[in-house]
């Protein structure tokens, strides 16, 4: 059992240091400079792939989203190729929140959101379901991690909802 709960605690903890390291205010919609934060980062990443042998990797959006499930779906690249993985370690100081480095699966689908509806009926009923091209876990879209106990209810929700994130594909090397 302790093998399954690591790579909980491992996105967990993830989870707390990104949203500790947002530059996106606690509000309701956030900033303008938040949001340009986010689009410079991941720009700063695209370039990093692209400079290191991956020449098709996209730019992200306006809004600065830059998922792999969108360039793994939504492009040429080769999620799977040495090239790839190469260029991904060499750039993982500049990797966008949410961004994962492998393709989500249908069946790891599912599971995202069989762990949604879990962590839901374990504390955190404000957690909503992931977004197809999103991070598994996005603490901007959780209200309650705002509050006092929030992000320990999140915590131990998650961790009562290991199966499920495991078989999303998490890991605890991420």
């Amino acid at each position: 059992m302790r093998n399954t709960l690591w790579p909980l605690a491992a996105l967990a903890t993830l989870v707390l240091i990104a949203a500790g390291c947002s530059n996106a205010p606690a509000g309701n919609g956030g900033s303008t400079t938040g949001t340009t934060s986010v689009h410079a980062k991941a720009v700063k990443f695209s370039e990093c792939m692209r400079a290191h042998g991956v020449a098709a990797f996209p730019d992200p959006d306006a809004s600065g989203q830059l998922t792999i499930d969108a360039v793994a779906n939504g492009s040429s690249v080769d999620t799977s190729s040495p090239v790839f993985e190469q260029a991904l370690s060499a750039c993982k100081h500049l990797e966008p929140a949410g961004f994962t480095g492998t393709k989500v699966t249908s069946k790891q689908r599912t599971a995202r959101l069989e762990f949604a509806q879990c962590v839901r009926r374990n504390g955190v009923p404000d957690f909503p379901d992931p977004t197809p091209d999103g991070p598994l876990i996005d603490t901007n879209r959780i209200p309650s991690t705002s509050t006092p106990n929030g992000m320990s209810d999140l915590n131990a929700a998650t961790q009562k909802c290991g199966q499920y994130a495991s078989a999303a594909g998490v890991t605890g090397n991420r």
